[in-house]
């Protein structure tokens, strides 16, 4: 548009200049060729021959009679009347401040309609460059901007289409490369989190397929149990029943697989929870003594050796401490049955409290990765389990302010800092 403009005013100056100067030089010339007539006619009572050649112009003398004629076409009367109607250039000849005659110029229509001819020649010019100009500024714009639209159009249709393999191509040119990039930016943003919430999907069905399956073990073994104690007391009916060590023994197991099967869905819950951001956490100041009340509760085995706790105030959530607790042991008794060793020290605003058992451990390179939602380490996927035990223990220690790392040497440790009130 600017381009227009400018190109618009020039024409418009260069018309101006054109008219302006060739009205200015045409009237200063026929005032010349007057006057030297007039001069010449005073000297030698007629122009000279030269003179004569160059221009069409009538002498009269002072009774209006002609005097000099040099028109191609004579048949027009002239006179200082019909000068002054049709605006032709005209002069008196003076002589002794007497009037003598008078000199009209008839060719100056003729000049006129030579300027106007070139003035039209010029708007044509500037008429035939404003047209190249739109057309080259329509094929700019058809190229800048209407086609990288088409593009994004054409894109944001595959996008809500599904189709997210497609690149949004940019153009080293495009106006709108920053939009474009933004729109590509955009569908791999999408593609990404339509491969997480699959990814998602899958390990939630694989979650399912295998509390499943971890489910029904030690539903099989109450069944079992229920039916043997069942079948005990009623072939006894009646009679005193002597406890003996194999049923106290069944007992216990059913004990047992009924803690197993409270901690897998009480992990599917918390990790439900976690999903859908309904995961609270209500921390109060307890007595440090409180955790070993905590440890005891799980130690069903007496595995568990525990140092002395020092007598501090900590901030947490009792029940969720004792979810992280038991996550940790029973981990530690399904995977290594060694002792347990327990110790607690002071680390600036924290109780670290350390977990740690004999058994084989983790590799290097899956420390990082026994944290994550569902992972379970290589080497122990024959045993039972859904691999969310240390993830919701790391995300109860964190959202209780404190934190949760696992190094292996000798067996496998878990630390956790308890923050101080």
């Amino acid at each position: 548009m600017a381009l227009l403009v400018l190109l618009l005013a020039v024409g418009l100056s260069v018309v101006w200049k054109i008219a302006g100067a060739g009205d200015v030089s045409q009237n200063n010339e026929d005032a010349l060729l007057l006057n030297e007539i007039a001069h010449e006619m005073v000297l030698y009572d007629m122009p000279l021959e030269n003179t004569a050649s160059k221009r069409e112009y009538v002498i009269l003398d002072r009774n209006g009679n002609v005097i000099y004629d040099n028109r191609f076409d004579p048949s027009e009367a002239v006179t200082v009347e019909t000068a002054i109607k049709r605006r032709y250039p005209y002069t008196y000849i003076t002589e002794n401040n007497q009037i003598t005659g008078s000199v009209v110029l008839t060719d100056s229509r003729k000049q006129f309609h030579r300027l106007r001819t070139n003035i039209i020649a010029v708007y044509c010019v500037c008429g035939f460059l404003l047209i190249g100009a739109a057309a080259a500024f329509g094929a700019y714009i058809r190229k800048t901007v209407i086609r990288p639209f088409a593009k994004m159009k054409d894109f944001a249709s595959c996008v809500a289409a599904g189709d997210l393999d497609r690149r949004l191509e940019m153009d080293r040119g495009n106006l709108f490369g920053a939009f474009s990039e933004s729109f590509d930016i955009m569908r791999e943003e999408l593609k990404a989190s339509r491969a997480r919430e699959l990814s998602l999907q899958k390990k939630e069905r694989e979650l399912i397929a295998s509390l499943s399956h971890d489910l029904k073990t030690p539903v099989t073994g109450i069944k079992l149990t229920s039916e043997l104690l069942a079948a005990v007391f009623s072939q006894n009916e009646g009679q005193e029943i002597t406890v003996t060590e194999d049923m106290v023994a069944k007992m216990n197991n059913v004990c047992k697989r009924a803690d197993e099967i409270a901690m897998l869905v009480n992990d599917l819950l918390s990790s439900t929870l976690e999903d859908l951001g309904e995961f609270k956490v209500k921390c109060a100041d307890e007595n440090a003594a409180v955790i070993a009340q905590i440890v005891s509760g799980y130690d069903d085995r007496g595995l568990v050796r525990m140092s002395g706790i020092p007598q501090v105030i900590v901030h947490m959530d009792k029940l969720r401490l004792s979810q992280v607790i038991g996550n940790i042991l029973f981990n530690s008794y399904k995977y290594a049955g060694t002792p347990i060793d327990i110790s607690f020290c002071l680390d600036e605003s924290f109780l670290e409290m350390s977990i740690g058992d004999s058994g084989p451990g983790v590799p290097a390179d899956e420390i990082e990765l026994i944290t994550g939602k569902f992972y379970r380490g290589k080497a122990h996927g024959d045993k039972e389990g859904s691999g969310l035990g240390l993830y919701i223990a790391k995300i109860l220690m964190d959202k209780m302010g404190g934190e949760l790392s696992v190094r292996s040497e000798n067996g496998l440790c878990a630390t956790l800092l308890i923050p101080l009130s």
